[in-house]
């Protein structure tokens, strides 16, 4: 009799015998949530070469992850996109010398923003418990580079709401992920936003003239916004005065810095740029920039900040996560040394 040359697999060898083979074990998911917005940027010190993502990050029990991101490079610039949301006049103003309303101009978001993200990757990640009982996960991207990342995983207090914590990434130097069970198609609106009771502060990291900089804990003033009546998912504001950042050298010499005129008010738009997925956009700029240029509308270099909302598993608000991506709009000079990036949250979670 031939002797078999082949050993039988345990699977088999299983069934032949009439015993089940034991199934696939499940992997545990980050605070056992699937759905994840996340902010990275790779923002060094007296480099042009930094960028920002923004998307998200969706785990499967069975240890694969796959992330869907917008990217936006200073090694490839890209000019803003028009929204095609101008706010009606509830909420703005055509008026060039109103201090308590918006100037009525079409907001504008980060190039790409309007579709949906280019980049698609895929990866796996495995969950472990450190020394001081915190859940990381530990994720590595099938791609040509190597790329991992760690994140420590924490819940909130009931249980509704995980935050990612930067831990470790081999590319990106600094981020921020919120997840949940809710799908990616659940967002609330902007009046649910304008009405939210919490505070929402925000916590960021930006890049601007070769340098990095942070700014922690500052209150994002949601309910002083105007919520428009026509216009519904664009909400604005007019900040009265800042003297941080528009009283600054290089930002308004002319109308800002103690002068006669002393313009120091920020002209904000908020809107919503879909009804189906998390997408957001907020747009800003010092009055007194459009002023110096003696234009109604301000086309320098204003802040785009594209951002995904942050939702729990009941559906509830939290705030964003976002990522600015302002690159400078002229070739003259030295057109990088101006672009402004940031990753960073506006949350009651931090």
């Amino acid at each position: 009799m031939r002797r078999w040359s082949l050993v039988l697999s345990l699977g088999l060898l299983l069934a032949l015998i009439g015993i089940a083979p034991p199934a696939t074990a499940a992997v545990e998911r980050p605070g056992d949530k699937a759905n994840f917005v996340v902010s990275l940027g790779s923002l060094r010190d007296n480099s042009r070469e930094n960028w920002t993502r923004l998307g998200t990050y969706t785990f499967d029990t069975t240890g694969t992850v796959t992330a869907r991101m917008y990217l936006w490079n200073q090694k490839t610039p890209v000019a803003r996109d028009v929204t095609g949301t101008t706010p009606d006049l509830s909420c703005a103003t055509g008026s060039g010398t109103s201090t308590t309303h918006v100037r009525r101009c079409e907001t504008l978001t980060a190039g790409g923003f309007m579709a949906a993200p280019a980049e698609t990757r895929t990866g796996t990640y495995t969950t472990r418990t450190d020394a001081a009982g915190a859940q990381i996960v530990h994720i590595t991207w099938q791609i040509a580079q190597t790329w991992t990342e760690e994140w420590t995983v924490r819940p909130s207090a009931d249980g509704t709401l995980v935050r990612l914590d930067y831990k470790y990434n081999s590319l990106a130097t600094h981020g921020y992920g919120y997840g949940s069970n809710a799908e990616f198609t659940t967002r609330r609106p902007m009046g649910t936003v304008q009405a939210f009771p919490g505070t929402l502060k925000q916590d960021l990291v930006s890049w601007a003239k070769d340098k990095v900089g942070t700014s922690n804990g500052q209150t994002f003033q949601h309910r002083q916004f105007r919520t428009c009546t026509t216009e519904t998912h664009c909400l604005t504001y007019v900040q009265p005065s800042s003297t941080a950042a528009c009283q600054k050298t290089g930002g308004c010499p002319n109308y800002g810095g103690g002068t006669a005129a002393n313009v120091t008010s920020i002209q904000y738009h908020l809107q919503k740029i879909s009804s189906y997925d998390r997408r957001d956009s907020l747009w800003h700029w010092c009055t007194c920039l459009a002023m110096e240029r003696n234009e109604f509308c301000y086309t320098g270099n204003s802040h785009v900040k594209p951002m995904l909302q942050i939702i729990d598993d009941n559906g509830n608000f939290h705030g964003w996560v976002g990522a600015e991506a302002s690159f400078y709009p002229s070739s003259a000079g030295d057109p990088r040394y101006h672009d402004m990036l940031s990753t960073f949250r506006i949350t009651d979670f931090r």
